[in-house]
């Protein structure tokens, strides 16, 4: 065991929170590329092949398109509300990452988590600051002054209202086990066994409204291209739609993590133990990158697989299944939470 001094750790914190930024940047850009050579093998193509090996610098060059185009701003937008509104989706990305844990380690008997912050109501904090985003695709709908955003932004209120209800009742069930609000308490809480097998409803109903929550297919109605053109984008163009793009991107990986941190146990490994610092550091982390990449290409899948709903299928789903069946899985964790206790 290596004698490190404790008081290091706080400043491998900061270039860790620096460091995670980087690293979406590039998990959004290898979450483009695995969809669009998935969608590919799923629809029998080849999907990107022609720039750089395997297409991996198509990537690349559609970046430097959408950021070299003329930024074109509409003469009738509210011109504060058109510019400021990407910068609150991408604001809110960055501010649910710093909360995300990506595994832990001990060092001389003092645990340590790799994570830019950490909080005891880390999961609190983020479906708190979630909520930014979707005040961010209202302003983003709103100062467009246009029919197609607009109907956009309320099919998305539509959804996220009934959504993150359930979402949120999940997430306190998933608290009543653990006892805590704190993401690493309930990664640690599921060392034993995994909550998607102690709460499959929950599960469940979390990965859907999650998916929900993304506007992924099935749930991506305030983007239908055959309906709304581009929906809540529709003025956008250059720089600014790219940075719509990548958020959509940005919150599915966050979304897989957090699937993967609160029902799939995280960073922890059944029957994985050791007492190497440098492999206690980097296994946990690829075994939750691992967990999370699995969640991604399912719901990668899931767009080939289920055709867009209607809103109205959409609203159903939320008030009429998920919003019980919530409620339902949270008197199951109460009393297996006082089960287990007793």
């Amino acid at each position: 065991m290596f004698d490190i001094p404790a008081n290091i750790f706080p400043w491998v914190r900061a270039y860790v929170g620096l460091a995670l930024i980087g690293a979406l940047f590039l998990a959004g850009m290898a979450a483009i590329w695995i969809e669009r050579k998935l969608s590919g093998d799923i629809q029998e193509r080849y999907g990107p092949n022609r720039v750089g090996p395997m297409g991996l610098l198509q990537l690349v060059a559609d970046a430097i398109k959408l950021f070299t185009k003329e930024d074109i701003i509409p003469a009738k937008v509210d011109k504060i509300l058109y510019v400021g509104a990407p910068i609150v989706i991408m604001m809110s990305v960055f501010l649910m990452l710093v909360a995300i844990p990506f595994g832990a380690v001990y060092i001389n008997g003092v645990e340590y988590v790799l994570a830019a912050t950490q909080m005891d109501i880390s999961i609190l904090y983020i479906e708190a600051v979630s909520a930014i985003a979707v005040i961010g695709i209202f302003v983003l709908g709103y100062g467009q002054n246009n029919k197609y955003a607009m109907m956009g932004t309320f099919r998305n209120f539509a959804r996220m209202i009934g959504y993150e209800i359930p979402l949120g009742i999940t997430i306190v069930s998933v608290a009543v086990m653990a006892g805590s609000l704190d993401v690493v308490e309930i990664v640690h809480a599921q060392s034993p066994i995994w909550y998607a097998f102690l709460q499959p409803i929950g599960f469940i109903v979390f990965f859907i409204a999650m998916m929900a929550d993304m506007g992924r297919l099935p749930f991506d109605q305030n983007e239908a291209e055959e309906e709304l053109q581009a929906g809540v984008f529709t003025e956008y163009t250059g720089m600014r739609f790219g940075l719509g793009f990548f958020a959509e991107y940005f919150h599915l990986i966050l979304g897989s993590f957090l699937i993967s941190l609160l029902f799939l146990g995280g960073w922890n490994l059944p029957g994985f133990v050791t007492d190497n610092i440098v492999l206690g550091i980097i296994l946990p982390t690829l075994f939750l990158i691992a967990k999370a990449t699995i969640v991604m290409m399912f719901i990668i899948m899931m767009r080939w697989a289920v055709p867009r709903f209607r809103i109205d299928q959409v609203v159903d789903l939320s008030w009429k299944k998920l919003l019980p069946l919530s409620l339902l899985n949270l008197g199951w964790a109460i009393a297996l939470g006082l089960y287990l206790g007793a």
